[in-house]
């Protein structure tokens, strides 16, 4: 089993019971309790895990707001992200696009473009492209408790049925070196899963969100393609992410990443 493999039942069952020996997590992943201890480091290292005397327990949260007042949270930069976002789409592409407040706005302009097919678990995008000119297919599954979007094995199981050109996904932090990040575990399964269908991810993070971490990983830097953020974006940050692989676009670029 590959160490990511590991990092997400890890994560998995804390999500389940809270905390977790490192005892149980050798017997139940059939590793030695070395293999354990370096997973809990790794994890704890990304924010993920607090490791506590015989195991690992969740962070303690920070209080998320609700998903009307995020809306409204850095509106503008968010504005700035989703034109900039909709002008990568080609007509005739499949998208995935998950649910958070900036797709929501992304999804804005994207009812401006005509001739593509968007593939989401967000109601909120859904309900912004119905009509004429695109083809919408909103995910299946159980109705997240605090989002308006569809999450949970049902979702996933769909999102395995598609294939897209692109996934355009918002998460709640993005670092250079750790990678992005979902407060919501079954928003992150979401995000890995759209993802790993499609062959280029494309991020929208506004500059508050850059260098940061949270509660669960969704995908290495490694993996990011494409990162769009707004002009406040700090330069040393950008420098970061390129260092890492990582595309940069910005309302400042016509047409083009760096």
């Amino acid at each position: 089993m590959w160490a990511k493999e590991r990092h997400q039942r890890i994560l998995s069952m804390l999500a389940a019971n809270q905390q977790v020996s490192a005892n149980d997590l050798a017997e139940m992943l059939n590793v030695s309790r070395e293999t354990v201890r370096r997973d809990l480091v790794d994890l704890a290292e990304s924010g993920q895990v607090d490791r506590v005397h015989g195991g690992a327990v969740l962070p303690e949260p920070r209080s998320e707001q609700p998903f009307r007042q995020r809306m409204t949270a850095q509106l503008r930069a968010k504005s700035e992200i989703a034109r900039r976002a909709a002008a990568l789409v080609q007509p005739g592409q499949t998208l995935f696009v998950d649910a958070g407040t900036t797709t929501s706005i992304f999804a804005r302009e994207l009812a401006k473009l005509s001739g593509i097919s968007v593939i989401t678990n967000s109601l909120d995008v859904a309900t912004t492209l119905q009509g004429a000119g695109r083809q919408v297919l909103l995910l299946g599954g159980r109705m997240a408790a605090d989002v308006p979007a569809t999450v949970g094995e049902l979702t996933l199981a769909e999102i395995w049925r598609f294939h897209a050109d692109v996934c355009f996904s918002a998460p709640v932090a993005v670092h250079p070196a750790k990678g992005a990040f979902f407060y919501d575990l079954q928003e992150a399964e979401i995000a890995s899963a759209m993802s790993a269908q499609a062959p280029r991810s494309i991020l929208l993070a506004d500059h508050s969100k850059l260098g940061e971490t949270s509660r669960v990983r969704s995908w290495e830097a490694s993996e990011i393609d494409v990162l769009v953020t707004n002009k406040a974006a700090p330069s040393e940050q950008l420098a970061a992410f390129r260092r890492a692989g990582v595309q940069i676009t910005t309302p400042d670029d016509h047409g083009h990443s760096a």
